[in-house]
This record gives structure tokens, C-alpha cells and sequence, in this order.
């Protein structure tokens, strides 16, 4: 079994400010990245992310860019858990999956955002991994909408 998973979203807004707000780290820390992102994601870069509900800054390998179009990243596989109601504590698993962004500019201004995730061992830890990114991506889906179309931070707060 191929553990993977695809989720997309329309953002009402023009593809290169829809790309901008992931490619940049200052734009990305707005509203994603709460602890922070370090680094713009450029083909061969390794850059930083960091989540207040998931401690620990951790290296994001960009494997691929093209402006406006995809963005092709690797990063270590988590299998940890959360427990006792605490944020997940970083497990690393020994191997890295692939994450992929398109930017599709639709006839109307709008821009989808689809994000696919893959890599995941045939594991149960591997299958509860891929759910909990596949929630995280979703997540970042509607904040990047809501940042982008609204100005609004709906992670502000959250997690602490």
C-alpha cells in the first residue's frame, strides 16, 4: 500500500502572490510557520521551519522550484505521537518524504493550491504519520486563505 495523500484549495488571488506566500520566509512565518521560517525555498536550499505546537525548528530540503508553478520539498518522516494531550514530540523515523505544490492560475484571478505528500512506510506508524500531515496541510490551506485573502493570522494564539 502507497501511503500518500493529495488536498487543494482555491486562494482568490493571483498565482504569484498565492506562490510568494509559501516561497517567502517572512510571508510564510505570518501565518503558517508560527515559531518561524528561515530561509526562501529555492531550488537546492535547505531552510528552516519552526511550529509552536510542534517544538523544535527542523531542516526542509527544497529539491525543486519553478516560480509560480511547484514547489518540490523533502523532509524526515515523523512517526511520534501525541500523548497526554501534548503536542507531538519530533520522532524521527530514518527516512524523508516528499512533499509537492502546484499553483494552478485559474481563468477567473484565482489560484489552486494543490499539495501532495508521499514517501510514508507501509507501517501503522507510518499510516497515523501521513494522517496527521495530511490535517497539518490542510490546516495550512485555510490559513494561507484566509492570510492571503483576509489579512487574518488564525494560527496567532493557538497553539499556546
Amino acid at each position: 500500500m502507497d501511503l500518500k495523500f493529495e488536498v487543494s484549495a482555491h486562494i482568490a488571488r493571483p498565482v504569484e502572490e498565492v506562490f510568494e506566500a509559501v516561497a517567502d520566509p517572512a510571508k510564510l512565518s505570518g501565518y503558517f510557520t508560527t515559531g518561524g521560517a528561515k530561509g526562501r525555498l529555492e531550488t537546492g536550499a535547505t531552510v528552516t521551519w519552526d511550529f509552536a505546537d510542534f517544538p523544535g525548528a527542523f531542516p526542509v530540503e527544497v529539491v525543486e522550484v519553478e516560480p509560480n508553478r511547484r514547489i518540490v520539498l523533502r523532509w524526515e518522516a515523523n512517526e511520534g505521537a501525541p500523548s497526554d494531550g501534548e503536542a507531538a514530540v519530533t520522532a524521527g523515523a530514518g527516512y524523508s518524504t516528499t512533499v509537492t505544490m502546484t499553483f494552478t492560475p485559474l481563468d477567473d484571478g484565482r489560484t489552486l493550491v494543490t499539495i501532495a505528500e508521499e514517501g510514508w512506510r507501509p507501517t501503522p506508524a507510518g499510516l497515523a504519520a501521513s494522517y496527521g500531515n495530511c490535517q497539518g496541510w490542510s490546516q495550512m490551506l485555510a490559513v494561507m486563505k484566509a492570510w492571503v485573502e483576509h489579512g487574518i493570522n488564525l494560527r496567532e494564539g493557538m497553539y499556546r
